[in-house]
């Protein structure tokens, strides 16, 4: 017989409930997130004489120990339900929409027996395609992190150290850093030297020698005189700042060459490599976002709906509305709609696609969106063929589509 089984996660403990062919509930319990809750969760489906592939589940997402846990276990239909279907789904038990976690896992199990058939079961990505998601993951978080602690410290040395924040070109550089701790305040600097100032850019191999005079004249510009009060409070927390940053860095650029070294080694490199403007940084991302499995997306407007980029219609008699997509994966769609806009400089028809869409509508962010969802379309398309993209080929293949009759 056929089990359905809902789990309703938190971080501690997983609310479990089962049901019957009929709907009816066998059995409800709660399990804490241990190897003793999965044991005590395997006992509950063992006294109910039901092998685990005869259990359909349904959970809210597949980042957890419990889903690993279900998966090495033979439980091979799992189904993920994103938590706005289920949240939209609550009116089925009742009007008032009142809801428990036992509830919410009554549901789940409930949404399985009933709706399998617009469900699609999970099935996990490759270990190497989890591993360049993970780099991905880490490497975008590090680039957040290093542009909020960036604009802290160029803030920091505003109020006290003006000159420092400009004598590179950037301030997130290893050089800037290391001169930052060097010549934490303006008296460190102050009867420094051209030669010596020469020496230390020679010594953390500064790629433009003939740079230096003009990095030099910005250090020795005329700048307010902080009090001591303030060169006390700041100058501190700016070489924090900098050895903070300076790590990040260096984290960011590992993680950068790992993330390379992965991606070439994966079979769906080719593909995500010739995509126009992807680069080294977004052709992984998008590969991560699409995964392995063929059939988690099968019509590319399941891609396009997880990704953002296509909006939300809503229609009932004479009115219609469309809406900005709000439920959806928001990683992929920043990630989409930077590849949008880095493939305006290699690819023909992005360029003209974009200039003829862009009056219409909102904001230039809308314009990177709808090019964005065009290139989705493409781009499942070479994922489920196993081909790179051919910019000749597109450009064939459209004129023949708007040729005139």
């Amino acid at each position: 017989m056929q089990v359905y089984i809902g789990i309703d996660w938190s971080k501690n403990k997983h609310d479990v409930c089962f049901l019957n062919q009929q709907g009816a509930i066998l059995t409800s319990f709660t399990i804490p997130d241990t190897p003793i809750g999965f044991a005590a969760f395997a006992e509950h489906r063992a006294k109910l004489g039901v092998a685990p592939e005869d259990c359909l589940l349904g959970i809210e997402t597949h980042r957890l120990l419990f889903m690993d846990y279900l998966l090495s276990h033979h439980y091979s239909s799992v189904y993920v339900i994103p938590p706005s279907i289920s949240s939209d789904s609550r009116g089925r038990f009742g009007p008032s929409r009142a809801n428990t976690d036992q509830s919410d896992a009554h549901l789940l199990a409930d949404m399985v027996r009933t709706d399998r058939a617009r469900l699609h079961p999970w099935q996990p990505d490759s270990p190497l395609t989890q591993e360049i998601a993970a780099r991905v993951s880490l490497e975008r978080c590090l680039t957040r992190s290093i542009i909020q602690f960036t604009n802290r410290l160029r803030q920091t040395l505003w109020r006290y150290y003006p000159n420092a924040s400009e004598v590179f070109s950037s301030l997130d550089t290893l050089i800037a850093l290391d001169f930052i701790c060097a010549y934490p305040t303006p008296s460190a600097a102050a009867h420094l030297s051209f030669e010596e100032f020469q020496h230390f850019a020679k010594a953390h191999r500064y790629p433009n020698p003939k740079k230096l005079p003009a990095c030099f004249s910005r250090l020795q510009d005329l700048q307010p005189e902080p009090s001591q009060a303030v060169l006390q409070a700041y100058a501190g927390e700016a070489i924090r700042l900098a050895e903070l940053l300076k790590h990040m860095i260096q984290a960011h650029t590992e993680t950068q060459k790992e993330i390379q070294a992965l991606f070439r080694q994966h079979p769906d490199a080719p593909i995500f490599d010739s995509l126009p403007g992807a680069g080294e940084k977004l052709a992984p991302a998008l590969l991560s976002s699409f995964g392995d499995n063929r059939q988690r997306y099968p019509t590319p407007e399941a891609l396009q709906a997880v990704a953002g980029t296509c909006p939300v219609t809503r229609q009932s008699g004479k009115k219609k509305n469309v809406h900005f997509r709000r439920a959806c994966d928001h990683e992929f769609r920043t990630i989409v709609q930077q590849w949008a806009r880095c493939s305006l400089d290699y690819s023909v028809w992005a360029n003209t696609y974009f200039h003829q869409v862009w009056p219409h509508c909102r904001s230039t962010s809308h314009a990177y969106r709808c090019l964005g969802n065009r290139w989705l379309a493409i781009a499942w398309k070479l994922w489920q063929d196993r081909v790179p993209y051919d910019e000749a080929y597109h450009l064939r293949q459209h004129a023949l589509r708007v040729k005139p009759k």
